[in-house]
């Protein structure tokens, strides 16, 4: 490891730990954690997520590498009269008349966009004739206990069954901060509400057949073995016209904008001179 990635290396890990904003400055320009974060949606195309954790921190180390290279390269630049040059000048307009033009396009489309109009009388028109589209089925939210061995479920089982209500909560929230080896554990093993059939099968069946305040036997997944305690339970329903009304207008005016747009640029290119 070179000097630099170990330093950078500590800066990641310390921009962690203190949640500092600035990780460090070149030549008085600071480059922050955000600056980070923004470099690598970029490149990942806003799919950072998808990145394995023990990747993640590799990945942060090569943007934050990438970015001081930037600004010592820009920093050399100024330095020795590059954007005084005709180079630079010329490109630079280029750059701008090409800006110019994205950016005109852009609000351009936006003030077509507002332009177009839903009534009230087609939102609740299609609200009626796709009324399965709005069914929402059950959820739950859970917390679970994840360990490598069924002996170390069966003794957390063994130290939570006694308990009842908020003492059982309580503990069972101590219990994931402190052995808990799952992704959750810091946060009590909470796996906030989701539906069924986002976990894995062995999981998503037992936790759906719960009931609220209520603490599972070990449930063996690819994973290890899991404890869940079901905090809540929220039953199938039909979501009111009023809780889908701004997605249904979002999607009817993007279908009428297209329309828009097809007899627009048809107008547009007839009037235009092309050769």
């Amino acid at each position: 490891m070179t000097k630099m990635t170990k330093i950078i290396a500590t800066i990641l890990m310390m921009s962690t730990i203190v949640g500092a904003t600035t990780l460090v400055s070149v030549n008085g320009t600071q480059i922050t954690q955000d600056d980070v974060n923004a470099a690598l949606m970029n490149a990942t195309q806003g799919r950072v997520d998808q990145i394995p954790a023990d990747k993640q921190a590799e990945f942060r180390k090569q943007v934050l590498e990438q970015l001081i290279a930037k600004e010592l390269v820009y920093s050399d630049a100024k330095a020795t009269g590059v954007l005084k040059t005709k180079d630079f000048e010329n490109e630079y307009a280029k750059v701008q008349e090409r800006v110019k033009k994205e950016l005109a396009i852009q609000v351009w489309q936006k003030q077509q966009l507002d332009k177009v109009k839903v009534s009230n009388k087609e939102l609740k028109s299609y609200y009626d004739n796709n009324k399965e589209e709005f069914n929402e089925g059950s959820t739950v939210h859970a917390r679970h206990i994840l360990v490598k061995t069924e002996a170390e479920a069966n003794t957390i089982e063994k130290t939570l069954k006694p308990l009842k209500s908020q003492a059982l909560k309580s503990k069972f929230i101590e219990e994931a901060k402190s052995k808990s080896i799952g992704p959750s554990g810091p946060k009590g093993g909470d796996l906030n509400y989701f539906k069924q059939g986002q976990m894995v099968p062995e999981f998503d069946k037992v936790v759906f057949s719960m009931k609220v305040g209520t603490i599972s036997k070990p449930v063996k997944t690819q994973f290890g073995y899991h404890i869940i305690y079901l905090e809540d339970k929220k039953a199938a329903k039909k979501l009111a016209f009023t809780e889908v009304k701004p997605f249904i207008e979002k999607r009817l005016k993007i279908e009428k904008f297209k329309v828009v747009m097809q007899d627009k640029m048809m107008e547009l290119k007839n009037a235009a001179t092309i050769k």
